[in-house]
């Protein structure tokens, strides 16, 4: 699903325009991204929870010389669904 079809489905739930729908939606997404950034979890119940976590350093291979490389450590965001989320797929 795309952002726009995403806005258009949120629009259709009961906001009276599309442009309030791509608002609220746009709100959403900055404040999740700042608090990530700030290293806070985001936990919305029976959805999941949001959460950065630290990649250690390892070691891969250049596919195109087969060279070993380092691949240094880095911040992920990761997801963790939640109790309602895994029973509604199911």
């Amino acid at each position: 699903m795309t952002k726009a079809e995403l806005v258009e489905k949120i629009h259709a739930k009961g906001l009276p325009t599309k442009s309030k729908a791509e608002d609220a939606l746009n709100a959403v997404v900055n404040v999740a991204r700042e608090a990530l950034v700030a290293g806070e979890t985001i936990t919305l119940t029976g959805f999941g929870s949001f959460r950065v976590v630290t990649r250690a350093a390892r070691k891969g291979r250049n596919p195109q010389t087969g060279e070993e490389i380092i691949i240094p450590a880095s911040k992920v965001a990761k997801f963790t669904p939640g109790k309602g989320l895994k029973d509604a797929i199911n």
